[in-house]
């Protein structure tokens, strides 16, 4: 199980990406400022590094600039509001392995985080496919199967899939849904989540996703 280090001082995105990521396989740990950021990153007991720029005692820059320095490989992925390209080409040329701007949707986040840590070879690689009672999805090759078939999905349909298969028979609420799927800046009275699942219905067969009156959806 891959170990992720957010290094992030808003609480509200720590708490987003934090169950995001647990969500999906992973384990984190939380810093809030740039000082400890680096003495945790130089450990070497984390697989990847998500870094805030805006961090206080130290900022991102310079926690990247001096583990590159000292020869720390780990992966980072820089998550910021800063969405200048000077900022960018700061944080790519200064050893960032990718570069995310806020606001972000989690999909993305957690779709790049995968790619840096199959990059990385020393790092314990997620499973490649998710499966559950006669669905099967394929993370790498974007491919689902449904009873054999192979069906297409959007994009959106397929984080949504991959949501449900990572808790397949466990109620999931909208809201919970929308962190996942859509990202950490949503209106939760949106009614989105029962559009797309009325369209991963038709797709998937409408059995298999349950509505449980006043919770949620559960896939069984």
């Amino acid at each position: 199980m891959s170990r992720i280090l957010i290094a992030e001082d808003d609480v509200h995105i720590v708490s987003f990406v934090g169950k995001g990521l647990r969500a999906a396989g992973y384990t984190t740990e939380h810093v809030g400022d740039g000082e400890t950021a680096l003495l945790m990153a130089r450990s070497g007991a984390f697989d990847m590094v998500i870094l805030d720029i805006g961090l206080p005692s130290m900022d991102g820059f310079t926690v990247l600039r001096r583990l590159r320095g000292e020869g720390v490989r780990t992966p980072v992925v820089v998550l910021t509001a800063r969405d200048s390209v000077d900022d960018t080409v700061a944080g790519l040329e200064g050893g960032a392995n990718d570069y995310m701007t806020k606001p972000f949707q989690f999909a993305e986040l957690l779709a790049r985080v995968r790619l840096r840590l199959q990059d990385d070879t020393t790092a314990g690689a997620p499973s490649a496919s998710l499966s559950h009672n006669g669905l099967s999805l394929d993370l790498r090759s974007r491919r689902v199967h449904v009873d054999g078939r192979t069906v297409d999905l959007t994009a959106r349909e397929f984080g949504l899939l991959e949501v449900f298969l990572r808790h397949p028979d466990q109620v999931l609420s909208r809201e919970q849904i929308l962190g996942q799927v859509w990202g950490y800046d949503f209106d939760p009275a949106s009614n989105v989540v029962d559009v797309y699942v009325r369209a991963l219905r038709g797709k998937i067969g409408a059995q298999r996703l349950q509505t449980v009156r006043g919770m949620g959806y559960r896939l069984s």
